[in-house]
C-alpha cells in the first residue's frame, strides 16, 4: 500500500522585501538581496515555495567593543576601531551577505556622539562595501530620534534597512524611511500583539507593508531562546494564515544575544568541563542561529566568522529540495 505525504495548504504568503540599490537604480550597491516570499513553513520544500534563502548579516559597531572575549575579538584584530575596515573584512574575508552597522557610540551612556558623526560613519561604511546595509540606532529612543534621520539622509537612495521603530518612537524613523526610500525594522519585546500594533502604526503613516522587516527581541541559546522561537513560529503561522499585519519577513539579533551567555565566553581555564572556548563560543552562536532559522527567520545578524561559516553551510543544506 502506497504512502502519500500529507501536505498542508496555506492561505497566504510572507511578503517579499528587496534591499539594496544598484547603480541602475540610483544607488551604489553591487548587488541586491530579496527576503521572504515563503508559502510554507521553514524548509518544507514539498509543501510550498521558499524562493529566497535566509541571509546572514555581520554586525559592525561604530566604536571598539571593550567587553568582547579574546575568542570573539581575535578575528577582527586591527579593525575594531574602524567600522569601515571592519565591514570590509566581514564582506571580503568572512562572506557577510549584509552589514548591520550599529551606531552604539551615540548612546548617552557611551560617547554621546551626534547626528553628523552618525552620517559620516554611514557614508564611510557604504563606501567600503557593496553589500546592502542595515543601519541601526543606539537603542536609546530619544537619541535615536536625533541621529537616525541624519543617518537615513546620508544613505538616501541606497535602499537600506533602518532600525528600529517601536511603539514609542516610530514616527520619526518611519518618516525618514518614507523620505529617503529605505525599508524599516519594526521592533517589539517578544510580544506578537505589540509587534502587530507597531506594524499597524507605521503603515497608517503611509509605509507600505512590503517595506517592513519585523524584529521581536531575541534570546540566546539557554537564555530565553525557546520563548523567542515560539513567538517567531506563531508569527509565521499567522502570516501563512493570512494576517497581513504579520506577513513581513523576520530578523533575529543572534550574535549579541548568544555571546551574553557565560557558556559561550567563559575561558576553558575557568570551566574545563565545557571544553575550549574557541570551539564552544562559535558553536553557541551557530546553534542559536540554526534554531531561529527553523522559526522562520529571514535575516540573522551574527558576530563570529566561524559561526557565520557554519550557519551558511547549514542554510545551503536546508535550501536543497
Amino acid at each position: 500500500m502506497g504512502f502519500e505525504i500529507p501536505v498542508e495548504k496555506w492561505a497566504s504568503a510572507v511578503n517579499t522585501v528587496a534591499l539594496g540599490a544598484t547603480a541602475a537604480e540610483g544607488g551604489t550597491r553591487t548587488g541586491k538581496i530579496t527576503l521572504g516570499g515563503e508559502t510554507t513553513l521553514p524548509f518544507l520544500h514539498f509543501e510550498g515555495e521558499i524562493p529566497n534563502r535566509p541571509v546572514v548579516a555581520m554586525e559592525v559597531l561604530d566604536l571598539e567593543p571593550q567587553a568582547w572575549p579574546e575568542v570573539l575579538s581575535a578575528p577582527f584584530a586591527g579593525v575594531l576601531n574602524d567600522p569601515a575596515a571592519w565591514a570590509k573584512k566581514c564582506v571580503e574575508e568572512y562572506g557577510a551577505e549584509m552589514i548591520c552597522l550599529r551606531l552604539s557610540s551615540a548612546h548617552p551612556d557611551s560617547l554621546n556622539t551626534g547626528p553628523e558623526q552618525a552620517a559620516t560613519t554611514v557614508k564611510k561604511v557604504l563606501g567600503a562595501v557593496g553589500v546592502p546595509l542595515i543601519v541601526w540606532g543606539c537603542g536609546n529612543a530619544d537619541k535615536d530620534t536625533e541621529i537616525m534621520p541624519r543617518a537615513s539622509e546620508a544613505s538616501a537612495g541606497e535602499n537600506c534597512l533602518l532600525g528600529s521603530a517601536t511603539q514609542d518612537n516610530y514616527k520619526t524613523i518611519t518618516a525618514a524611511c518614507l523620505a529617503d526610500g529605505h525599508k524599516l525594522i519594526t521592533e517589539a519585546p517578544i510580544d506578537i500583539n505589540i509587534q502587530k500594533q507597531v506594524n499597524i502604526l507605521v503603515t497608517e503613516m503611509g509605509l507600505d507593508p512590503g517595506r517592513i522587516v519585523m524584529f521581536q527581541a531575541t534570546g540566546g541559546l539557554g537564555y530565553g531562546m525557546e520563548y523567542a522561537y515560539s513567538i517567531m513560529e506563531r508569527t509565521r503561522l499567522a502570516a501563512l494564515g493570512g494576517d497581513k499585519m504579520l506577513s513581513m519577513p523576520m530578523l533575529a539579533v543572534v550574535g549579541q544575544e548568544a555571546w551574553k551567555a557565560k557558556e559561550a565566553k567563559s575561558l576553558e581555564a575557568d570551566a574545563p568541563q565545557w571544553g575550549s572556548e574557541k570551539e564552544r563560543g562559535p558553536l553557541w552562536e551557530a546553534m542559536t542561529a540554526t534554531s531561529f532559522l527553523q522559526g522562520g527567520t529571514d535575516i540573522l545578524v551574527m558576530w563570529h566568522p566561524k559561526a557565520v561559516e557554519m550557519v551558511k553551510g547549514t542554510i545551503d543544506g536546508l535550501m536543497k529540495k
